[in-house]
């Protein structure tokens, strides 16, 4: 079942992201389904920590554009929709290549909605699990 109730496409989604973090970290939109939104950022000199691994703050960085797209994507024409809380557990290091994020959402109401993410390596070994929790606001 679809669940976007405005027009969405890559396209659309990088559009929206111009002049902010995510072309700065170099992350790509990838893929966008019935229920779900796909992105990656690259593991390089812009995104990691002084180990040579993907810092973690990059990785937020990553599940909160999903988290915060689906939302924005997913809720009716004129309403908002902001962060509340997010959390993440960094589960392997990489230090090399890509990593990509998928968001499905967990629940969406008319007042809050959660956006569960998770981020892979190359090998598609899971390296987060992150999980968004967005308030919806009213049209100004």
């Amino acid at each position: 079942m679809r669940i976007w109730k405005q027009p969405i496409s890559v396209e659309l989604l990088t559009a929206s992201s111009v002049n902010t973090a995510v072309p700065h970290l170099g992350i790509e939109f990838l893929e966008v389904g019935d229920d779900f939104i796909r992105a990656r950022v690259p593991v390089d000199a812009r995104t990691v920590q002084p180990y040579g691994l993907l810092h973690g703050g990059v990785s937020v960085v990553l599940a909160e554009t999903l988290g915060s797209c689906g939302a924005a994507y997913c809720a009716p024409a004129g309403q908002r929709v902001v962060g509340l809380d997010i959390n993440a557990n960094h589960l392997k290091g990489t230090t090399g290549g890509w990593v990509t994020g998928i968001t499905r959402p967990v629940h969406i109401g008319r007042s809050t909605q959660v956006w569960a993410i998770e981020l892979r390596n190359d090998a598609g070994e899971l390296t987060c699990v992150s999980r968004i929790t967005m308030a919806v606001l009213a049209a100004k």
